[in-house]
């Protein structure tokens, strides 16, 4: 299985991720925070955009518009990296477990 690196934009966050795991989750267990509530692909809260490289959904018709989709955006929760990838996401932040 091959593995993408993804950077998120303008935080400069990493991380690696398996083609078939989802772009929320692989940043999820670098200890990386994207907003999400549904993770199905309906209600939009994890959307973000592509700047560079490409990206696919695992569903066949997320909750984007066709428009949207043209414009490189995506729902982390089902999108999974066919490249290496570099992701406009402004509210993620690092997770900080305990004190």
């Amino acid at each position: 299985m091959s593995t993408h690196t993804i950077v998120l934009q303008p935080s400069g966050f990493a991380c690696e991720a398996g083609e078939d795991t989802s772009i929320l989750h692989a940043f999820e267990a670098a200890g990386i925070e994207l907003p999400n509530s549904c993770r199905n692909g309906t209600c939009r809260t994890c959307i973000c955009r592509v700047r560079s490289g490409e990206a696919a959904h695992r569903i066949e018709w997320p909750g984007l518009s066709f428009d949207e989709k043209r414009e490189g955006y995506i729902l982390a929760c089902v999108a999974v990296a066919r490249s290496d990838l570099v992701i406009e996401a402004p509210v993620a932040r690092r997770i900080v477990w305990g004190d």
